[in-house]
């Protein structure tokens, strides 16, 4: 009876895990697709407000810059009120997000919609990732993160597609209003399926149960004020005093932030994790890569669309096998780097991705797709086999009563050097055309500014490629110092099972 009883138990388990990643998938998958095809939808929305580039690039930046700023503060929220309730409500908060960016009569309303979609987003992305991970055993950390993968680059797949064909068949406002139906029904499959759970339990001394508030608005403001000086830099001068101004405030914002933390005795972030070497290498590999990879995503649609002269439609389509690549690869190299370890994996990703920029800094106006795909395919590629075998690596130094809010620290990462590899990758563009004696600005290739304008743009896009590229190099360096710890009597590092 009891051998019957635990047998069940454990069906139950397995299953449960599989059904829990269902759920949090179908959100997780609106969620890649409303990048994606928002990033396709820019320029058509650019004409459709009859505003340059540098405003509308703030429909995207405005949405990463929110989310970055309350990935902490709501992964560690997660902790209090429970994983299973910040996941819903941030689903619905999205949701009407996107109703308001659809309806939106102007760009600036439809900005600060974004805004909204960006907290959603942030409770949903600070708890999803969490959720399957706690879901699935130790041992299969890097499997769990695999399966998200797949799901991203599922998402990636469609999203630029169906971005590209809403825009074409419907106008702009379509691609916004096609995440409500998949919202609704993750909010549902979530309701009936979810468990929930919470890393700070009820039964607690009180004063481990505070959240800590002035922690959470130390780190948001110095992440708000940081990437709003990124982002605008190229704008006003790198030198004129509001930049300045933000820079220091950030980094005064940074330092007691850094203070508090170390102080408070139930920190928003334990920052004395980065002592140990495996979380501290791989937190810094993890930031250097998608520093060294967000922009190519970006601002590659706009050399096919604007100097290539390709529809939408035809960019979505482009960029579906690359896609394709990250689907596949994700989860395995997860499932593979859960036997043999990460390092083979996460080195081996940033090869590939390395090798992809510097196919991409040979561009110029007249090059073909020949040239462009193989790129995108090896980057996306290297970016499948490097992102599971890292994030599991990280989480593997941490106990997991603390996923939570190290899995909205690690989405911070990405988003955070996301929106810093843009404003990068713009600045770097912008200034090699304003070199060449062009007006520095993306608008100006849009407008169509004649062959000249296009090859001053092309010029700068491989300059931004080449820079990238040198941060590639640094991660990969990073990424083989990480090395495995060995495995104590009771099992790996931090009492879990060591695989590999």
């Amino acid at each position: 009876m009891t051998v019957a009883c635990v047998s069940v138990i454990r069906r139950r388990i397995r299953e449960y895990k599989y059904w829990a990643f269902g759920a949090v998938a179908i959100g997780m998958f609106g969620s890649v697709v409303d990048h994606g095809s928002v990033n396709v939808a820019l320029p058509t929305i650019a004409g459709h407000f009859q505003s340059d580039f540098s405003t509308v690039q703030w429909v995207t930046i405005a949405y990463a810059l929110t989310i970055s700023a309350l990935l902490i503060p709501m992964g560690r929220l997660s902790d209090f009120i429970g994983s299973k309730k910040v996941y819903i409500i941030g689903s619905l908060v999205f949701m009407l997000g996107a109703v308001a960016a659809g309806s939106a009569p102007n760009l600036t309303t439809l900005i600060a919609a974004r805004v909204l979609q960006g907290c959603g987003a942030a409770m949903t992305q600070g708890t999803g990732m969490a959720i399957v991970i706690a879901a699935f055993p130790a041992g299969e950390r890097g499997k769990a993160i695999g399966l998200i993968m797949t799901i991203v680059g599922t998402g990636a797949i469609a999203g630029p597609a169906l971005g590209g064909f809403l825009v074409d068949a419907f106008g702009w406002r379509s691609v916004l209003f096609a995440n409500v139906p998949v919202v609704l029904l993750g909010v549902a499959a979530s309701m009936a399926i979810l468990v929930e759970s919470r890393g700070v339990q009820t039964g607690q001394d009180s004063r481990e149960r505070k959240f800590d508030w002035l922690g959470a608005a130390l780190s948001t403001g110095a992440l708000i004020t940081l990437l709003l000086a990124l982002t605008n830099g190229h704008r006003f001068g790198w030198t004129s005093p509001w930049i300045l101004v933000a820079m220091l405030s950030s980094i005064a914002l940074l330092i007691t932030f850094i203070w508090w933390e170390l102080r408070v005795t139930v920190p928003l972030l334990d920052l004395r994790l980065f002592q140990r070497k495996v979380f501290s290498l791989g937190v810094t590999a993890h930031f250097l890569t998608f520093l060294g990879s967000s922009a190519a995503l970006f601002l590659t649609p706009f050399y096919l669309q604007q100097v290539l002269g390709f529809t939408p439609r035809e960019t979505g389509l482009i960029l579906v096998p690359n896609a394709v690549c990250m689907a596949v690869l994700g989860p395995l190299s997860g499932h593979f780097s859960d036997r043999y370890g990460w390092r083979r994996f996460t080195v081996g990703g940033l090869i590939l991705s390395t090798m992809a920029l510097l196919l991409l800094s040979r561009l110029t106006a007249d090059s073909t797709l020949a040239m462009v795909m193989p790129a995108l395919i090896l980057q996306s590629s290297g970016m499948g086999m490097f992102y599971s075998p890292s994030s599991s690596s990280i989480l593997s130094a941490v106990e997991r009563e603390r996923y939570g809010v190290l899995v909205g620290f690690l989405n911070l990462i990405r988003n955070g050097a996301n929106v810093t590899s843009v404003a990068m990758a713009a600045a770097i563009v912008t200034a090699t055309m304003g070199v060449m004696g062009y007006e520095p600005s993306l608008d100006a290739v849009r407008g169509g500014g004649g062959a000249g304008v296009g090859d001053a743009f092309t010029l700068g896009l491989r300059n931004a490629y080449l820079a990238m590229m040198g941060l590639l190099l640094v991660a990969m360096a990073v990424s083989i110092l990480q090395v495995r710890p060995e495995p104590s009597r009771t099992g790996g590092e931090m009492g879990e099972p060591a695989a590999g």
